[in-house]
């Protein structure tokens, strides 16, 4: 009776942390809502009106000055005063389409908002049906099947925390309250101990893995969470996108006062059109959706922001479709 008592303990408490990481996705949620209307604001206030006024203020001194001139001049502007009307309306009429692309701009940044918004809703909701599920039948079911709906809600939870935290994490990036817990660090036991945890997750779904790393030290100035997000992320991704049987490999090694860090795969690729993209929020390869679900496409947008923040930089490379592809991570060798 006790360790069922203990369990839906436990359980309530993944409840409780459950409704915490829903109040924080509703913060993030508020927050690009918030960045949509700010960005039509400045595009209609700053730069269309802006220009219409612009373009409006010199045409009516061009008026003007024509009319001040009527006694010597014309009612018909003479040749001194048609190129100054010429020029004012050709630069209206140059105002006018300039408004009429960005008004073009908005309505498409408005369009990818609202998808980006399905996306994180629908990402978000995901885990909530077998949620609801499982709260409503946990304080029902036997001693003997609590450990299971047990663990089912835990990954739920751990799943939708981690959507949770990486739309944090890409707020934070995007309006500079990033911040790193910096120090000294050999990044090498940092490495191997990442490539532990990650190890079920490849061997689930049958890969080859192999790395080299050097036995002797690198040594950096690193937070040590953030760049264990960082090589979780990408090996992680790489073991998502590679079809069982296929291969991923790791390697490090110091060059030119940097270590770099390369986790590549053979597995479905990139294709041009997205490799460019690639880190940017919310981008997703449309091969990677149809092979592997949707997913909000900001995992590797963390990871170069957590890069950067360590004074690095991150690539990708793929020939393209089921080619594989190659992430190759640079950090500063401490001297």
């Amino acid at each position: 009776m006790k360790e069922l008592e203990l369990q839906m303990a436990s359980a309530t408490s993944e409840l409780q942390l459950l409704g915490e990481k829903t109040l924080e996705a509703r913060t993030v949620l508020a927050a690009l809502q918030r960045t949509l209307v700010e960005t039509q604001d400045r595009i209609s206030d700053r730069q269309n009106i802006a220009q219409l006024l612009e373009a409006n203020e010199q045409l009516v001194i061009a008026i003007l000055s024509a009319q001040s001139e009527v006694a010597d001049a014309p009612v018909i502007p003479g040749p001194a005063q048609a190129p100054q009307l010429r020029e004012a309306n050709e630069q209206l009429t140059i105002a006018a389409l300039s408004a009429q692309n960005l008004q073009g701009l908005a309505e498409r940044a408005l369009a990818q908002e609202r998808k980006i918004l399905a996306i994180v809703a629908h990402e978000l909701r995901n885990p909530l049906t077998p949620i609801s599920l499982i709260a409503g039948r946990i304080a029902k079911v036997s001693s003997t099947e609590l450990p299971r709906l047990q663990a089912l809600l835990e990954g739920q939870v751990s799943y939708m925390a981690r959507l949770v935290d990486d739309l944090l994490d890409v707020s934070r990036a995007t309006t500079g309250k990033l911040r790193l817990q910096l120090q000294p660090l050999d990044i090498v036991p940092l490495v191997r101990t990442v490539v532990d945890s990650c190890l079920p997750v490849i061997e689930q779904r049958q890969l080859a893995f192999s790395s080299d790393l050097p036995d002797h030290p690198l040594r950096i100035n690193g937070d040590t969470v953030r760049l264990t997000q960082v090589v979780t992320n990408i090996i992680t991704n790489a073991a998502k996108y590679t079809p069982r049987g296929g291969a991923v490999q790791l390697s490090m090694h110091a060059e030119d006062g940097v270590v770099m860090l390369s986790i590549a795969d053979n597995g479905i690729g990139i294709s041009p059109e997205a490799l460019s993209e690639i880190f940017e929020p919310f981008v997703q390869d449309t091969q990677a959706v149809g092979f592997n679900g949707a997913g909000l496409g900001i995992g590797l947008t963390v990871v170069r922001e957590l890069v950067e923040a360590h004074g690095g930089a991150v690539v990708a490379l793929s020939d393209g479709p089921n080619q594989g592809s190659t992430f190759i991570v640079t950090l500063p060798l401490l001297g």
